[in-house]
């Protein structure tokens, strides 16, 4: 009986434990000011150290589409483990899936968390524009076209 007894408590300790420590958070990431509501905006999650820049999105961690209203999009990436990140947002105005360039600049609007700009002197990666997720968070990017 003492065993059973023993268990229990331990059980009921363990779990007590568990269910405080919560190491999984929801991020919402929102853009405003966009210059029009056409298309869609894609935003897309990325875990790992040099996996910005990526134009063709075949490095990221996880991602979501949504249609614009007035100017503006949001989406909330949910149940994230603790840990480093950085956002990657694309006014995809044609709903192509696909950044796409004039000569050599992108003609849709792009932006990374921590940027207010893009420049041969401000080149995104992940190091600049990632952040330490270990709370539920809120956080704006700007979408800069060129």
């Amino acid at each position: 009986m003492r065993e059973i007894l023993t268990i229990v408590l331990f059980s009921m300790l363990s779990f007590s434990v568990l269910s405080q420590n919560n190491d999984y958070y929801d991020l919402k990431v929102i853009v405003k000011e966009l210059r029009n509501n056409t298309g869609i905006v894609q935003f897309s999650l990325y875990n790992e150290k040099g996996s910005i820049p990526d134009e063709k999105f075949e490095k990221l961690y996880k991602s979501g589409k949504v249609k614009i209203k007035n100017k503006t999009a949001e989406f909330t990436f949910r149940v994230l483990k603790g840990g480093t990140y950085a956002v990657n947002i694309l006014h995809d105005e044609n709903s192509n899936g696909v950044i796409d360039k004039g000569w050599v600049l992108p003609v849709e609007g792009v932006g990374f968390s921590n940027y207010k700009s893009i420049g041969l002197t401000n080149r995104p990666n992940f190091e600049k524009a990632s952040f330490l997720l270990n709370k539920d968070k809120d956080i704006e990017v700007k979408v800069i076209y060129m």
